[in-house]
């Protein structure tokens, strides 16, 4: 868990009843691994995944999208959002959000109570900083990097080979899909408050 990041957080929340902190950053840069180790560093606090906010598998196909899966256009950006200002606003009642299953690749809608009390959000995704209404939303925001792409890559294809994808499968939907919403991830960078690589 980087210094940094874990001392603006704990500043913020410091004077803050809540706080909304996003990570940002291209697939396989290590987002989910940032928010859960900030989640498990702070002694209040929930992480609440963009990922939840995929469209089913299903609306894809009606769609003719599923073949871009991850790509902007294949997200409920507005429902997102429209959780995003719920979270800052509703400190009466437990706020339910979707999570998503890697196994099924699919959302889970309710699957993560985030109760009145928690003081500290933590939400990670590929666009957090591409869809213009989330970042006034958001408290903090970071984008995770890391130094050398072949990497990240590389981390990519084997998350396509667990899925049961042949080698060949897998490079093609890297190199084709994730290597595209990275190349527009990267161009959200500078609006970042902090930059975290590894």
């Amino acid at each position: 868990m980087p210094d940094s990041l874990l001392a603006r957080v704990r500043e913020l929340a410091a004077v803050a009843d809540r706080i909304i902190v996003g990570i940002a950053g291209p697939p396989g840069a290590g987002k989910t691994t940032l928010a859960a180790g900030l989640v498990a560093a702070l002694p209040s606090a929930v992480m609440v995944p963009m990922d939840g906010f995929h469209l089913a598998n299903a609306e894809l196909h009606r769609l003719g999208r599923a073949d871009r899966k991850g790509a902007p256009d294949t997200f409920d950006a507005d429902g997102y959002v429209a959780l995003l200002r719920r979270l800052r606003t509703d400190r009466d009642t437990t706020v339910y959000a979707p999570s998503f299953d890697h196994v099924m690749n699919e959302p889970i809608a309710g699957s993560i109570p985030i109760p009145p009390d928690v003081r500290v959000i933590v939400t990670e995704g590929n666009y957090l900083l591409l869809w213009d209404a989330v970042p006034p939303l958001l408290d903090l925001t970071a984008y995770a990097d890391v130094e050398d792409s072949a990497v990240r890559v590389t981390g990519l294809i084997s998350r396509q080979l667990a899925k049961g994808l042949s080698p060949e499968a897998a490079s093609e939907w890297v190199l084709r899909s994730d290597e595209a919403n990275a190349a527009l991830v990267a161009t959200t960078r500078p609006r970042a408050d902090l930059i975290i690589t590894r």
